[in-house]
């Protein structure tokens, strides 16, 4: 079992140093009791401190999290927490200051560098960016532990996942139900860390304290659990866990628990916490677990975490890719294509996101594009043809194209999920159909040889050949050239980097029909063809972008009759804004019948008064 740090000596705020008396009462007193007797009201939480990513400052950049020793206590009835984090950092450059992020409106009640209590004047945490002038200046490869013990309460979401922070909620029998979800504004919400893609810690040992009987599954390996006067601390060890991957859920679960037979031979614990009261539906979904994780294992690669387990928990928001506990909140909802796509989607993610990490959320297709991207390859490896063709249809039809998937500079996470300024869900759905396109035009032996590249940085992975990487959009283009040996910067340079797709334009000259590619900017795109004339299918190579092939009378002619290209679609254009004008109109109406409603009701109090 992992130790923990002990309480240690109490950093006192400044008016408390003033009174000599009250300051000995308070050296007694928890981290909690220190915060419920001398916290200050509620801040705004600072757009610093809700936004993740971005430009990274000097300091994080020349600091790696060796290991985070983190003890979290959750209260319910307060929706507060206490906290207390130890983190061991090594400099990868010499420095004089150590930078981190966590939400000023958690108080810090201590802070200490190897055991030393600091100064108020050697710290600072104004903005959520936490400023820590070292005692003596780091040379690069040397080690410090800072601790910090704060408390408060934590940024509650108010649309999780899409916005981050703590999620509660109580179950129908009125238990307490929590979790975490921070993707979108990062991991310093609740624990002090790096919050940027590249800010992984190398180990965590996560100690969750909570109200006895409540569960409170976490990421990578249980190591114990003690109960002692009513609390229950629940102790987990896991290794390069991502920085918004970590995560706490709480609540009465029940588990199910098995043994995954892998088909490289080995075998690992499966696990899902389910609320109580639902295991009906939980072991239905459970039964769900091997056959997707052997559709991964087969078409991907070794699952990465399997010295650990493969988890997922039942939470009171839809859910999120959180590694080895991915969130799960679909409700076991039913579809048409036979299996849960949310469970399938997170659990890509685990490949794509955790194992596989973009540098910069400027590159977060990497992440959904190719997580979402498994959905319809499901379909395909459960039913077949139309089902991954029905799939990617509807991905289609959500394509905005408002963007570029990718900007070509450093992107905060909400600049990328903001359809007004980034992407959006194209991201997802373009992103998805543009490796539909590119594994039609590389062919199944390169496609899936490329994305084991970039997954795992090698072609031939094994249980026990590779660690978790970084990777970024670049990466992946090589990849692709590497394993192809040819160049395919130009496809990548009109479908991610360019907003407008590829418009394919068609005229006739005399039997012919001659076709040309026109593409943003004038960019080159000599991207293949296929027309189908009458029930023979004939292929352009489309050389310098363009092509031609007799058509003469023959009927039916159809252009990319296996629909294997993404391009600009006036249909779909022309659907998209009949769709959005119905729902403006819908909005204009529901205003209108909620101002005829108001007034009628005042117009009823009046009538009411007169009486």
């Amino acid at each position: 079992m992992a130790s923990r740090t002990p309480l240690g000596e109490l950093r006192l705020p400044r008016f408390v140093r003033l009174a000599a008396a009250f300051a000995a009462s308070l050296l007694a007193l928890s981290a909690g009791e220190v915060f419920a007797q001398t916290k200050a009201p509620a801040k705004k939480t600072t757009a610093l401190t809700l936004s993740t990513g971005g430009v990274i400052p000097a300091e994080q950049r020349d600091m790696s999290l060796e290991h985070v020793d983190l003890r979290i206590k959750v209260i319910p009835a307060r929706k507060a927490i206490e906290g207390d984090a130890t983190l061991t950092i090594q400099a990868l450059a010499p420095l004089t200051k150590l930078v981190l992020d966590l939400d000023r409106d958690l108080p810090i009640s201590l802070l200490t560098v190897d055991g030393a209590p600091l100064a108020a004047s050697d710290w600072s945490n104004p903005e959520g960016r936490l400023s820590i002038t070292l005692p003596k200046p780091l040379t690069k490869g040397e080690q410090v532990k800072v601790r910090i013990r704060y408390a408060g309460v934590p940024h509650e979401a108010k649309r999780a996942p899409w916005d981050g922070g703590f999620v509660w909620k109580k179950t129908k029998t009125g238990e307490p139900w929590i979790a975490t979800a921070v993707q979108g504004d990062g991991c310093d919400l609740f624990w002090p860390c790096i919050d940027q893609p590249m800010g992984e810690p190398k180990l965590v040992d996560l100690h969750i304290v909570v109200p006895a009987p409540l569960v409170a599954p976490a990421n990578g390996v249980f190591v114990s659990m003690e109960e002692k006067d009513g609390w229950r601390t629940y102790n987990w060890r896991a290794k390069n866990p991502n920085t918004y991957a970590i995560t706490l859920n709480v609540g009465p679960y029940v588990e199910l628990s098995d043994t995954y037979k892998s088909r490289y031979g080995d075998s690992f614990p499966i696990r899902f916490w389910s609320l109580k009261g639902r295991e009906t539906e939980a072991k239905a979904l459970f039964a769900e677990f091997a056959p997707m994780l052997d559709f991964y294992e087969a078409m991907i690669g070794p699952y990465p975490f399997r010295d650990e387990k493969m988890g997922v928990v039942e939470t009171p928001h839809l859910g999120m890719e959180h590694q080895t506990i991915n969130a799960y909140g679909n409700d076991y909802a039913k579809d048409v294509y036979g299996y849960d796509w949310l469970l399938h989607h997170e659990l890509a993610h685990e490949w794509f996101g955790n194992q596989l990490t973009n540098t910069d959320w400027d590159d977060m297709w990497l992440h959904e594009g190719l997580g979402s991207y498994m959905q319809p390859l499901y379909s395909q490896w459960l039913h077949g043809d139309m089902e991954y063709m029905a799939r990617l249809n509807t991905q289609r039809a959500a394509v905005q194209n408002k963007f570029p998937v990718v900007a070509s500079k450093t992107m905060a996470e909400d600049q990328v999920y903001d359809p007004k300024v980034g992407p959006g869900n194209d991201i997802y759905f373009k992103s998805s159909n543009v490796l539909h396109t590119l594994r039609a035009l590389i062919g199944d032996e390169a496609f899936f040889e490329t994305i084991r590249l970039i997954v795992y940085g090698r072609t031939d992975p094994k249980p026990g050949n590779f660690t978790p990487r970084y990777a970024n959009t670049r990466d992946f283009i090589r990849a692709v050239n590497d394993v192809t040996g040819k160049d395919y910067n130009w496809f990548f340079d009109v479908y991610l980097y360019e907003a407008t797709p590829p418009e394919l334009l068609e005229t006739r000259e005399g039997d012919d029909m001659v076709l040309r590619w026109k593409a943003p900017k004038e960019k080159p795109f000599p991207m293949p063809v296929e027309v189908k004339i009458g029930d023979k299918v004939v292929g352009l190579p489309m050389v310098d972008g363009a092509g031609r092939v007799r058509v003469g009378t023959t009927a039916p002619v159809i252009v990319d009759s296996a629909s294997k290209v993404l391009r600009r679609q006036p249909h779909i254009e022309a659907y998209q804004a009949w769709k959005k004008a119905k729902e403006d109109a819908a909005k204009v109406e529901a205003e209108a019948k909620k101002k005829a409603d108001a007034a009628a009701r005042a117009k009823a109090k009046v009538r009411a008064k007169k009486r």
